[in-house]
C-alpha cells in the first residue's frame, strides 16, 4: 500500500515537462528522475505512462457537495471520488447545506464526516449570517477551516448579509479569509419586478446583470481595503470586474474564474437551457473572451468548479424554477487540458 512506480511519464513539473520517472513510497513521492532510470521494488505497483502527463493533483477550493441534508443528491464520499477520479485530489466546501455550516457544531460535523468519508484533502468555509459574529471568530484558527463565505446576494438559502454595518463589523472583528459571492442585493430585488414573468432564460443574465455583479464588487474590495482584510471574490463572471479588479486589486485580493464561465456563453444557455442555469450566470462572448485574457495576465488566480450538483428530474422544471448550479469536479480538468490543447491555455500557466 502507497508504493508505485510511475515510468515514462511526461511530468508536468514547476519549471517545464520532461520525460521521466516517478516513485510514491509509503504514500509519498520519494524521487523524480527526469530521463528515467529507476528500477522496481518488489513491493511496488509499476505503471507505465508512456504518451501520458503525470500532473499534480488539483486543487478545488469552490464546492458545494452536499452533506448534510441532500444526500440524496451526493455526499462527501461520493463527492470527494468524483474529485479523485477527475484529478482534483483537495476541495473546499461551501456552507450552504441543512443546517447552514454557520457555527462550531455544525463544522465540527461536517469535518468529523469528512474524515470517515472523504478519499481526498479538505477544508470548509464557515457561512456569515447577519449576527453570528461570535461564531465566525470562535472558529478562527480552526483544523479544518478555510475561510468565512459570506453571500452578498442571494443565491441560496437564507446566507444573505448585505446591509453595510453587518459586512463593515465582519470584516473589522475577523481574521483570515473572507471569500465574497458579489452580486448586490439591492439591485436584485429591485430589477425582480421587471423580470417577473419572464420565463425565456436569456433573461437570467439580464436580471443578474454586470452592473450588479460589479456594485458588489467594489464594494466588497473597499472593506478588504478599509480594513485590511484577505478577501476573495469567488466565480467572476463577467469582463467588467476582471478588467476593474486587474486596476484595483492588491496583495490583500484573490479571484478564481469557474471553468463554466471560461466553456460557455449566450449560445450554449440557449442550446442546453437549465442545464447550465447558475448565479451568478453565464454571461456573453465577449466576456469569456475578457475571462481568458485576465486569467492569463494573473488578474485571475486560479480556476474552480462552484460544483453544484442537482437531479435532472428537479432542472427538468424549466426556467424560472429549477435550481442553479452544476457539477463539475470530476470534469474540470480534463477540461482544462481539452482548453489547453485547443490552444486556449498553457498546461504549465
Amino acid at each position: 500500500e502507497g508504493h508505485l512506480l510511475i515510468k515514462n511519464a511526461s511530468l508536468v513539473l514547476p519549471n517545464g515537462i520532461v520525460e521521466g520517472d516517478l516513485r510514491v513510497s509509503n504514500g509519498q513521492i520519494s524521487s523524480i528522475a527526469p530521463g528515467g532510470g529507476l528500477d522496481s521494488d518488489i513491493r511496488e505497483k509499476v505503471i507505465d505512462a508512456t504518451g501520458l502527463h503525470l500532473l499534480p493533483g488539483v486543487i478545488d477550493p469552490h464546492v458545494h457537495f452536499r452533506e448534510p441534508g441532500d444526500n440524496k443528491k451526493e455526499d462527501l464520499e461520493s463527492g470527494s471520488r468524483a474529485a479523485a477520479a477527475g484529478g482534483v485530489t483537495s476541495f473546499l466546501d461551501m456552507p450552504n447545506n441543512n443546517p447552514n455550516t454557520t457555527n462550531r457544531a455544525t463544522l465540527e460535523r461536517k469535518i468529523s464526516l469528512a474524515s470517515k468519508k472523504s478519499v481526498t484533502h479538505h477544508g470548509f468555509f464557515i457561512g456569515a449570517t447577519k449576527n453570528n459574529i461570535s461564531d465566525l471568530q470562535s472558529v478562527e484558527g480552526m483544523d479544518g477551516v478555510c475561510g468565512i463565505k459570506i453571500f452578498m446576494g442571494s443565491s441560496t438559502g437564507d446566507l444573505l448579509v448585505h446591509e453595510q454595518d453587518q459586512l463593515e463589523n465582519i470584516f473589522a472583528n475577523t481574521n483570515g479569509i473572507i471569500a465574497v459571492h458579489a452580486e448586490d442585493e439591492e439591485r436584485l430585488q429591485l430589477r425582480s419586478k421587471d423580470f417577473r414573468n419572464r420565463t425565456d432564460i436569456a433573461s437570467h443574465a439580464q436580471h443578474r446583470d454586470v452592473e450588479c455583479a460589479l456594485m458588489a464588487t467594489k464594494r466588497a474590495v473597499a472593506l478588504a481595503k478599509k480594513y485590511e482584510h484577505r478577501l476573495h471574490i469567488v466565480h467572476l463572471t463577467s469582463g467588467e470586474e476582471a478588467d476593474w479588479l486587474n486596476k484595483n486589486k492588491d496583495n490583500l485580493i484573490t479571484t478564481e474564474v469557474c471553468t463554466q464561465h471560461l466553456t460557455f456563453d449566450q449560445d450554449d444557455v440557449e442550446r442546453l437551457g437549465e442545464r447550465v442555469l447558475m448565479n451568478p450566470p453565464i454571461r456573453y462572448t465577449e466576456d469569456k473572451d475578457v475571462l481568458w485574457q485576465r486569467l492569463k495576465d494573473g488578474t485571475i488566480d486560479c480556476v474552480v468548479t462552484d460544483h453544484a450538483p442537482h437531479t435532472l428530474n428537479s432542472k427538468a422544471v424549466g426556467f424560472p424554477n429549477s435550481p442553479a448550479g452544476m457539477p463539475g469536479v470530476e470534469t474540470s480538468l480534463p477540461l482544462m487540458l481539452t482548453h489547453a490543447m485547443e490552444g486556449k491555455c498553457n498546461i504549465m500557466d
